[in-house]
This record gives structure tokens, C-alpha cells and sequence, in this order.
């Protein structure tokens, strides 16, 4: 049963990390430009960053939340956990990147511009509380800094899901209508990382 939670997490990143995965290779291996890919051949520096960032941004989330794992290997908690953070801030300062200098992809529009850097800004937002938190010896809200920050990285897992809904229920989705579907994505996670700080928060009030 405890390893319920880490293995949903990692099911939620196969989606994004396996189309990550085709990007790179096709990054690699020099296959031919097309409209879809264009953007990404034109700046292929912060694909490559991104990319492999965020791959291991995800897979180390996973066990850094994992309170047994932590609590058997709290050497292996503190190296992982700066790798962690430094693999968000590249995943998160080079999705920014992407947003602001490359053209949009099709189907994006503004409103969904905005979204990405409000949400790539959080995340890097986050990531640099949740350090300096834990720097203070706060760990409460060190792990509730980066819970959050864990959140919102993982948005690509949850978009995939919220955009497959609008996609049966509503058919093709215009650029308002994609917009606010990969935003949902986002504010579903960040809820569910709430509802998780806020549940351990009154175990501990009701510990001590």
C-alpha cells in the first residue's frame, strides 16, 4: 500500500516524459523540420534542458515524498532533494525560456502564453521557498513549498487527461477552450498538493 502513491505519481509522468522522449530523439537524429517541430529545431538548447530536467524533477518527486523512504534513507532525502530543486529551476527556467523567445505552437494563444509563465514562474517560485525554508530548519513548510512546487511540474501528466476529456466531451478544442483545459491541469494538481499540506498539518497540531 505505501507504494501506491509513488507509483500513481510516475503513471502520471509516463505521458510527458515519453513525448519528451520522442523530442529528443528526434532533436538528435536530425529528422526533418516540419511545421510541428520547427519551433523546437530553431531553439533546441532549452529542449534540451527542459526535457531531461524535468524527467528527473518527476522521478525524484516521487520518493522525496515518501515518508518511510525518507525517514530509512535521510542522506539519500538531502543529496536527492538538491538535485531535485536544481532540476526544477532548469525545467521551470526553460520552459519561461521557450514561452517568451520561440513561436507559439499551434493551437496555443495567448491566454495560454500567460498561463505557462504564471505557473512556470510559481513553480521556480516554490522550488527557491522550499530551499530557503529548509535552510531555517522549517520543515513544515519546506515540504509545503515543495509539494507545491512538485504540483505544478507535474501539470504536463494531469493536461494530458484534462485535454483527452475536452477532446470526448466536447470535441477538438478552440484556443480559449485548450487554454483553460491545460490550466486546469494545473489548479487540479496544486489542489490536491493543498488538500495533502493541509491534512498534514492538522496530524502534526494534533501530535503535539
Amino acid at each position: 500500500m505505501r507504494w501506491i502513491a509513488p507509483a500513481g505519481l510516475l503513471t502520471l509522468s509516463v505521458v510527458p516524459l515519453v513525448a519528451g522522449a520522442l523530442r529528443v530523439t528526434e532533436l538528435a537524429s536530425g529528422a526533418a523540420v516540419t511545421a510541428d517541430n520547427a519551433r523546437f529545431f530553431a531553439m533546441p538548447l532549452p529542449v534540451l534542458l527542459h526535457i531531461p530536467a524535468s524527467l528527473a524533477f518527476c522521478v525524484l518527486g516521487t520518493f522525496q515524498f515518501q515518508a518511510g523512504f525518507r525517514a530509512r534513507r535521510p542522506g539519500w532525502h538531502r543529496v536527492a532533494g538538491r538535485a531535485l530543486v536544481a532540476s526544477g529551476l532548469v525545467a521551470a527556467l526553460s520552459g519561461l525560456w521557450l514561452t517568451l523567445f520561440s513561436d507559439l505552437p499551434a493551437g496555443d494563444g495567448t491566454l495560454l502564453a500567460a498561463f505557462r509563465l504564471l505557473f512556470g514562474t510559481a513553480m521556480a517560485a516554490c522550488l527557491l521557498l522550499g530551499l530557503a525554508a529548509i535552510r531555517r530548519r522549517d520543515v513544515a513548510r519546506h515540504r509545503a513549498w515543495m509539494a507545491r512546487g512538485y504540483a505544478i511540474g507535474l501539470g504536463a501528466g494531469t493536461q494530458a487527461f484534462t485535454l483527452a476529456f475536452g477532446l470526448a466531451a466536447f470535441g477538438p478544442p478552440g484556443e480559449l477552450g485548450r487554454a483553460l483545459l491545460v490550466g486546469a491541469g494545473w489548479v487540479i494538481n496544486l489542489a490536491v498538493a493543498e488538500s495533502v499540506v493541509r491534512r498534514g498539518q492538522v496530524r502534526t497540531r494534533s501530535v503535539s
